[in-house]
């Protein structure tokens, strides 16, 4: 397993398993973010979204839907998308740190916590589902 850094990211695949892109730590930002590359789109996330997503999954304690969504566009409650966005989560709103590219938390977030072993993720063409392992 890749160390997670931008020297040696995980190289990951979106829940269809369609495109590859990239994610890594970067602690030297405020708030530290995971940045994410996909082709030369650069997303960027808050670093603590792995770990409350995770705890937020195993109090779920079943599937929840992706809803994956970009920014522009309304987030389904209930799923992984909307919780990234919602003034109920512990940040109280966006994980996302890039206005404008804020969205595709579902998209992004899913496959990383996967690949650490902290959730299951359902990999067909559409209506993705994960839960905390």
């Amino acid at each position: 397993m890749a160390g997670g850094t931008k020297e040696d990211p995980w190289v990951l695949k979106t829940p269809p398993g369609t495109s590859d892109y990239q994610m890594y730590r970067d602690e030297t930002t405020d708030p530290p973010s995971l940045v994410c590359q996909v082709g030369s789109t650069q997303l960027r996330y808050d670093l603590r979204a792995i770990d409350e997503l995770h705890a937020m999954l195993k109090k779920h304690g079943d599937w929840m839907d992706l809803g994956a969504a970009d920014e522009q566009k309304d987030a389904k409650e209930g799923t992984v998308e909307g919780w990234g966005r919602s003034t109920t989560n512990p940040r109280g709103g966006w994980y996302g740190l890039k206005k404008g590219l804020r969205g595709r938390f579902g998209m992004y977030l899913p496959p990383l916590l996967e690949e650490l072993g902290l959730a299951e993720l359902t990999h067909d063409a559409r209506n993705n589902r994960m839960r905390a392992k």
